[in-house]
């Protein structure tokens, strides 16, 4: 198994980003489609819809 290496985050200094693909609307594999800071207190993400770059701090649940 690889261990990949991921950037450290760089608004908490304490988590690291981890990337997180999805599925898009005709069920084509969206390879690193976020990118999230494991520090829960932290809460900091990156994210691609519709090919726009969304940089937030709060996560909250999706009830789709």
């Amino acid at each position: 198994m690889e261990i990949a290496n991921f950037p450290n985050c760089q608004r908490c200094e304490t988590g690291v980003l981890v990337p997180l693909s999805d599925y898009g609307r005709d069920g084509a594999s969206i390879t690193y489609k976020a990118w999230v800071c494991t520090n829960p207190d932290c809460g900091f993400h990156l994210r691609i819809d519709n090919g726009e770059v969304s940089i937030g701090r709060n996560i909250s649940q999706s009830y789709k």
